[in-house]
């Protein structure tokens, strides 16, 4: 098969194209025929040796993506070739709360991932797609979705009327507003692009900030909502926009840390985490049973993950440039031939 690895992780010019061996199940596995792949920040970092320790360099990268069961090993009968399928990037984790040794079983880190045209698996992290969800949605859903599903549903515990505050307008960002949406919540976005916060609106964005034109984008949302503050936050930028995140915050708000972003510097505002009673919680995508509830609620609800832009497998490189650029809205996927 033809797969992608990430060799010596110095920059996107790693990442090479070569040919492996078609994987073979084995008892309790099931071999995934891959049609889609999606692209998350953190594939950039492993390619780029900024996630954690350098991995393997022939380490198959993309923790998320979609396609159809082509094999499956003895004793399997949860899923069945010609099934339509996805999995949790982190192949353990069931049901529960996170383990740190989830991290051993991490699609495209320590185990190999989407890149290529066949994925090997645990059955026991597979699940069947639903017909009524195309195959573009559904390869969007294992990473950024179901973390705006475990940000806002699981920790957040969104509700009718709540105000959800979501940064930028990436993939998480995006399935945050259609999650809480479906929710009956209100949603706050904020963007540098006048023309990525008109498309928000369409999509039901309630209030929106250009942190570029409001450099104190907290006090404008504040501005715009009569002093109302942010019930449950999506924080995506890390620390140097978590200052603004807590001053943005309701009292008893939840704030939930997403992703690496920017890991460096003290924690801030201490005094305002305790003053309104926060509860910011750090958080790392979902669980199998996390993923089957959203991929429940998208059924009932009729809504999808905003797809920005599919490039085809040969440029691979192309997409992650792309998705580094900071030009997409929604999801960047590659189609795998």
């Amino acid at each position: 098969m033809k797969a992608y690895t990430i060799g010596a992780q110095e920059g996107l010019n790693s990442l090479t194209l070569g040919e492996r061996p078609d994987p073979v199940a084995g008892p309790g596995e099931a071999v995934i025929k891959v049609r889609y792949a999606s692209l998350n920040n953190r594939d950039i970092q492993v390619i780029e040796g900024r996630y954690g320790a350098k991995k393997a360099e022939d380490r198959i990268p993309l923790g998320e993506g979609m396609g159809e069961i082509v094999a499956v090993g003895e004793g399997v009968s949860t899923v069945a070739v010609g099934d339509r399928a996805i999995c949790a990037h982190f192949l353990s984790w069931v049901d529960g709360p996170f383990e740190l040794a989830y991290f051993g079983k991490d699609l495209g880190t320590l185990t190999d991932g989407w890149g290529a045209q066949y994925l090997k698996v645990p059955a026991s992290a597979v699940i069947k797609v639903p017909d009524n969800v195309t195959d573009e949605a559904a390869a969007a859903l294992a990473a950024a979705t179901v973390t705006a599903w475990h940000a806002l549903v699981v920790v957040g515990q969104v509700k009718a009327g709540d105000l959800v505050l979501a940064l930028g307008t990436g993939g998480v960002s995006m399935a945050a507003l259609q999650i809480a949406k479906a929710n009956g919540a209100f949603v706050a976005i904020t963007s540098s692009s006048d023309e990525k916060l008109e498309e928000a609106r369409k999509m039901g964005a309630d209030y929106t900030v250009n942190y570029r034109t409001h450099p104190d984008w907290a006090s404008e949302l504040t501005r715009q909502t009569g002093g109302r503050g942010a019930d449950i936050i999506a924080e995506t930028g890390g620390q140097h926009t978590l200052p603004q995140s807590i001053n943005a915050a309701a009292v008893n708000a939840r704030v939930v840390l997403i992703g690496v972003g920017s890991a460096e510097g003290p924690l801030p505002n201490y005094g305002g985490i305790i003053g309104k009673n926060l509860v910011i919680k750090g958080i790392a995508s979902g669980s199998r049973a996390m993923l089957v509830d959203l991929l429940r609620a998208m059924v009932a609800n009729d809504f999808a993950p905003v797809i920005d832009k599919v490039f085809p497998f040969a440029e691979m490189p192309a997409a992650l440039e792309y998705l580094k650029s900071g030009g997409h809205q929604g999801k960047v996927l590659v189609r795998v031939d």
